[in-house]
């Protein structure tokens, strides 16, 4: 049995050291000090970096605005600002202001693509503004391929694209599920790309209509294959993303009440969460309930 838990910890920086350099980087407004975070991370660091500034703080956005002011061929400010924006329109309920907010990330992510074609982060991004754009599955696929071109293991990318296969329905899985499993295949043995399969069931499992447990049961054999080249790998490493990984895969044998499995993965990383998949779940209950909850009460 698994020990209680006093507090769940959401906070990126805890399995991620560098988030908490690049706050307090923002917190100074030491602009150079924020430039040479990103230079010496690799791609999947950039990536978590990049979404530890969704929560909105206003000093974030005032030293990220002064940094593209100054120079706005800047690209790692232009990436900032750009999902900045992205994570202020995913809230606003009003069409013409979300879109406006969207076109105006957009327009930064592709000034930055055309002037630096290999940036990967730019590339990443502009896979996840091109649905809330509406800019159609081919352009997305287009926009995958760019990335893949220069980093064919990047995982939030592929997230990025995955969710762009997934129905907004209940029909035509079969593409995201063949996405996934293709670029667990590609990937090495021990790398975090196997996390795509799960996510792949949860969302199948999130999106219907009803929330039906037996597609994601009838799945248990594909998560088995898909965490041991992943997270139950020897060669598995916490490096960028792992946390991630790790908290999807214990939702996922959780909800299939494979006790023995979930609490291995929740005993990996204690009291460490991060806020999807927790906060895939309909009603009042937070991330940190559903975390809780799926912890401990669900029956062997």
């Amino acid at each position: 049995m698994l020990p209680p838990l006093q507090v769940i910890d959401f906070d990126p920086a805890t399995p991620y050291p560098e988030v908490g350099v690049l706050r307090q980087a923002l917190v100074r407004g030491d602009w150079p000090a924020v430039r040479g975070l990103w230079g010496r991370s690799d791609h999947a660091t950039r990536s978590e970096l990049l979404a530890s500034v969704d929560p909105l703080r206003d000093g974030d956005t005032t030293v990220i605005g002064a940094a593209l002011a100054a120079d706005p061929a800047d690209p790692v400010a232009a990436v900032f600002a750009a999902r900045r924006l992205i994570a202020a329109a995913a809230p606003v309920r009003d069409p013409v202001e979300h879109d406006r907010l969207l076109v105006r990330a957009e327009a930064l992510l592709s000034a930055t693509t055309a002037r630096h074609p290999a940036d990967v982060t730019a590339w990443e991004q502009r896979i996840v503004v091109a649905p809330p754009l509406g800019l159609g599955l081919d352009e997305c696929v287009r926009r995958y391929a760019r990335l893949a071109a220069l980093a064919p293991h990047h995982v939030p990318g592929q997230l990025a694209h995955l969710d762009a296969l997934c129905p907004r329905d209940d029909g035509g899985w079969e593409p995201a599920h063949a996405f996934a499993r293709e670029r667990m295949m590609a990937a090495p043995p021990g790398a975090h790309n196997g996390v795509l399969v799960a996510v792949a069931h949860l969302e199948r499992f999130f999106r219907q209509p009803q929330w039906d447990i037996r597609p994601l049961r009838d799945a248990r054999e594909r998560l088995y294959e898909a965490a041991h080249r992943s997270v139950w790998h020897p060669g598995f490493r916490r490096t960028a993303g792992w946390a991630y990984a790790v908290n999807v895969f214990a939702c996922a044998f959780a909800l299939v009440s494979d006790r023995a499995a979930a609490d291995g993965l929740f005993a990996t990383i204690g009291p460490i969460a991060t806020r999807r998949p927790w906060d895939r779940f309909a009603g009042h209950a937070g991330p940190g309930e559903n975390f809780r909850y799926l912890r401990g009460a669900i029956p062997r």
